[in-house]
């Protein structure tokens, strides 16, 4: 990635103008706010299993309950159009629409995106969706998971019924949400579901999630009668150095964390210096001939996910090796072949989740990503913060005031607004996230919802930072950052 910090500092800017055309909405995630994770037909999925098993997540949190959204969507659209969102970013639980992972769609399933839809259409939102944001059928992890060739053709099969049913109303279909998360966290650290941790499995994970984008691209276009736009969203990293060591740790962690991925979906290949990092891990022979065409295939829209950067030197094997990559410590590597490289802590001020706050790190990963692929758009699909909220009691109701979250995305607007004035092709923002929801292994721990959600009696309290993006949608101007700010 280049350097290419740009204008004051601070990247508090107000009154910077987005044009009509840039989508501005929110985002979530099925597991994450759904609940219901019996009702309707639903088999358990990966998350299910790996949520229920001691140890796994903060407190033994599940996602059985969460945000119950499957049962007060209707609601929670009327929030979403209260805030005048212009898009709405969710994704499709498979299990609850393909039960098990083979066979006929679930009628029952499918009809409660269906109503989802239809109702964000005539609230006038834009509807986005994901077609995978982690929650594999329980039964198809079972016979080898992402590992597993299989799953691919499963996955293609599955969106194939979503497009069949959907597709005359979605506008933009996702096919994968960060599948370096599905692959090198699930597979290789163990911190996400299902918990495994070997290398060669994340590795074959990496290819078979490339090739479930590629084998689902075709059957969207068929079944699609609307025309939509298509996608998938990767969470690039933005590496930095820290010595003389930190350009080889550098282009093994971009080659992991990037390169394996836009090789393949953007370029037609997987580089070469990835697979040769990797050798002692595994031999690459789940990639077969043509594999690499039919991931390679033009996209509408490519999704940014962006939070912070990571800093990167070699390890001298001497001392102990430091590992501040930001990522929960379950014991495995989410770096196969990159264990000598060391990640180290970054500079403050942080988020909730000990992330480094940098917007210029949005603004450098947009540009660069422009100048590699100048022909190709771009979406920033997830971007928010996780801080720990404060609720006020007043006389009229309740309020958050969390002006450290508005103060974040002030910042990160700023910055995707300076990338798109250095000529970056950026077709919309969508905050992460809508409301406050299971945070994966952070259970309920964590909190990134511009609306609160009190768990007990799931009342939704807009927080301040809604607010502001309500202003910022009507105005199509950033408001600035708040007094009170302190990250």
């Amino acid at each position: 990635m280049s350097d290419v910090i740009q204008g004051s500092p601070d990247y508090r800017d107000a009154g910077l103008e987005f044009p009509p055309g840039f989508l501005i909405g929110s985002a979530t995630a099925s597991y994450q706010i759904e609940g219901a994770a019996r009702d309707g037909g639903r088999t358990p999925s990966i998350w299910d299993t790996f949520s229920h098993t001691p140890g796994m997540t903060w407190n033994g949190d599940t996602g059985d309950v969460a945000d119950d959204h499957y049962h007060r969507w209707e609601s929670d659209l009327d929030l979403m159009a209260e805030l005048g969102l212009q898009a709405y970013r969710f994704s499709i639980a498979w299990p609850r629409v393909q039960p098990g992972g083979r066979g006929p769609v679930n009628p029952e399933g499918i009809a409660f995106y269906s109503r989802l839809v239809d109702g964000l259409l005539a609230r006038g939102i834009v509807p986005i969706a994901t077609l995978y944001h982690w929650d594999l059928p329980q039964e198809l992890e079972d016979a080898g998971g992402w590992p597993n060739r299989d799953t691919a053709h499963r996955f293609a099969e599955y969106a194939a019924l979503c497009a069949e049913a959907l597709g005359d109303r979605v506008a933009t279909w996702t096919t994968l949400n960060e599948p370096w998360c599905s692959a090198y966290l699930g597979y290789g650290s163990g911190a996400h579901a299902p918990g495994r941790k070997n290398g060669a499995d994340a590795l074959a994970a990496v290819h078979h999630l490339n090739l479930a984008h590629g084998l689902a691209l075709p059957e969207i276009r068929r079944a699609a009668t609307n025309d939509p736009s298509t996608s998938i969203t990767l969470n690039l990293h933005v590496v930095r150095g820290d010595d003389d060591t930190s350009p080889e740790a550098r282009r093994r962690i971009e080659g992991l964390a990037n390169r394996v991925f836009l090789g393949p979906l953007l370029e037609g290949a997987y580089p070469r210096d990835v697979m040769d990092d990797t050798a002692a891990v595994t031999d690459w022979s789940f990639v077969r001939d043509g594999d690499e065409a039919r991931i390679h295939q033009p996209i509408d829209v490519l999704g940014v996910n962006y939070y912070s950067t990571v800093t990167v030197r070699m390890w001298d094997g001497a001392t102990p090796r430091v590992n501040a990559d930001g990522h929960k410590d379950m014991g495995g590597s989410p770096w196969p072949g990159s264990e000598n490289v060391e990640f180290l802590p970054q500079a403050g001020p942080f988020t909730d989740m000990g992330w480094n706050i940098a917007p210029d790190g949005l603004e450098e990963l947009l540009v660069s990503l422009h100048e590699r692929y100048p022909d190709q758009p771009l979406m920033i699909t997830e971007n928010g913060a996780a801080f720990p909220d404060r609720v006020e009691r007043t006389a009229t109701g309740a309020r958050v005031p969390d002006a450290d979250r508005v103060d974040y995305l002030n910042r990160h607007f700023t910055a995707a607004r300076r990338a798109m004035d250095r000529g970056v092709d950026l077709r919309g923002y969508q905050v992460w996230s809508l409301m406050d929801n299971f945070e994966w292994g952070y259970g309920y721990s964590k909190r990134f919802g511009v609306v609160r959600v009190d768990y007990d009696t799931q009342e939704r309290t807009l927080k301040d930072s809604a607010l502001w993006v309500r202003d910022l949608i009507a105005s199509r101007r950033t408001p600035g950052s708040p007094e009170g700010a302190t990250a």
